[in-house]
């Protein structure tokens, strides 16, 4: 009967976001019904008392003041005109190899994932120029798509990263631990796309850079892509060395970003900052709702033993670690596809990092295929918010968009398996560090 209800619920949360009722409505409601059966099964109405201090504790928690100033930073740098300095640094970088374009996008996009931790930022600022400037260059539309919605999901991996908050006040492990342990698996979701971008050259010979830079071009490109690059640097390298927590480093970012966006490129001005802090605070307000309200909704499945009958339903298919990993990924990979990565979190991560735990698989490593796998599904149909946002940009129908994406994506999931079955791709770099990765 457990599992029935239990089925019952996250249908009723996917039924209630089709039919268009935003998803912390959807959340809350669900939550709602949950405790509602509670009260009715025990004959009590005390249950639904707690509504109000789980939408409380949702949202009280010191770690998540890490969001805000993420987001505020980002906006800073995005205000301030980065992506253009990010992009010709990746050029420069790139040099004149085959497939230069695609490439310095790819490396584009680890850079800007370092500075706004955001997918749907990636694909709409990096997206917005280098799309048309690929297909001016002779790729086509669909390449261009697929390269920049798929490179997108370096973002949320590569530190900082909202979504690894989320995952890290969700389970109440440590922030910093989640930011060092997206390191490696970032880079290798980048470089992977690389080696799909250099095999893909092999049959369809994509266009090569001939442009050659002057010494002063050259000195010029480096010094303005410094400038943005030194936001990422004090957020890993502060947490790192120990110096400052994740949001103190978050704190430190958007001082930096403030000092070099008005005073050093002097692309923002100090009256700016007013509407920075209202798209800033529109941002942040919205993921806080969802947290608040999925608080709810996870506090209404832990009062219905609803770990405990996914447990017992999991158990009964197989006790062997690597199988449920398999299990867990296919199931993330689909919840992706449909619903937004940081309230997929908040739904499974209670309900599925103790099973993880249980099976001797690491919360932080958990926590790494999570995401991983969640951020995938931002460049695949049918609600892939990257995939959209690239077509809109190329001006090209969504099928035609899937079309360019799926070697990609094929891409991006043999390193999901990488990173799943070799656990010291996530945890050698927190441990190392001192970070307790249990």
């Amino acid at each position: 009967m457990g599992s029935y209800l239990l089925l019952l619920l996250i249908a009723m949360v996917f039924i209630v976001i089709i039919c268009g009722i935003p998803v912390y409505l959807s959340l809350a409601l669900t939550g709602l019904a949950s405790l509602a059966v509670l009260s009715v099964s025990s004959g009590t109405p005390l249950a639904l008392l707690v509504v109000p201090q789980s939408f409380f504790n949702g949202i009280g928690s010191l770690p998540l003041l890490a969001i805000p100033f993420y987001v505020l930073a980002g906006e800073i740098m995005n205000r301030g005109g980065i992506t253009e300095r990010l992009i010709n640094f990746a050029l420069l970088l790139i040099g004149r190899m085959p497939a230069s374009l695609a490439h310095a996008n790819i490396v584009s996009s680890m850079f800007f994932g370092g500075i706004t931790g955001s997918a749907q930022a990636d694909t709409s600022c990096i997206g917005g120029i280098l799309i048309p400037a690929m297909v001016n260059e002779g790729y086509t539309p669909e390449e261009a798509v697929g390269v920049t919605a798929s490179s997108s999901t370096c973002g949320p991996i590569i530190p900082p990263s909202i979504v690894m908050v989320v995952f890290a006040t969700s389970v109440g492990c440590s922030i910093g631990a989640m930011f060092m342990a997206g390191v490696i698996p970032g880079l290798m979701v980048g470089f992977g796309l690389m080696a799909v971008v250099a095999l893909r050259d092999r049959k369809h010979h994509f266009p090569r850079r001939t442009v050659k830079l002057t010494r002063n071009e050259i000195t010029k490109t480096l010094i303005e892509g410094l400038v943005p690059l030194g936001m990422p640097i004090i957020i890993v390298g502060g947490i790192m060395s120990g110096i400052c927590t994740p949001t103190e480093a978050g704190v430190a970012s958007v001082v930096y970003s403030l000092i070099a966006s008005i005073f050093i490129t002097r692309t923002v001005k100090v009256s700016d900052i007013w509407s920075m802090l209202l798209n800033t605070a529109a941002m942040t307000g919205s993921i806080l709702m969802i947290i608040a309200c999925a608080r709810i909704f996870s506090y209404g499945l832990s009062s219905l033993q609803m770990s405990a009958i996914v447990t017992d339903l999991i158990l009964s298919i197989t006790n062997n670690k690597y199988v449920f990993l398999l299990l867990v990924n296919i199931l993330l990979l689909i919840m992706g596809m449909f619903m937004d990565s940081g309230a997929s979190v908040l739904i499974l991560a209670p309900i599925l990092t103790p099973i993880a735990v249980n099976m001797g698989i690491s919360t932080i490593h958990f926590g790494i295929i999570m995401v991983l796998n969640l951020i995938i599904g931002c460049g695949t149909p049918p609600l892939g918010v990257c995939l959209f946002i690239g077509c809109k940009i190329a001006n090209i129908s969504v099928e035609r968009g899937v079309r360019g994406i799926l070697p990609y994506v094929f891409g991006e999931i043999v390193v999901l398996l990488l990173v799943s079955y070799i656990e010291p791709l996530s945890t050698f770099l927190p441990m190392l560090l001192g970070y307790n990765v249990s």
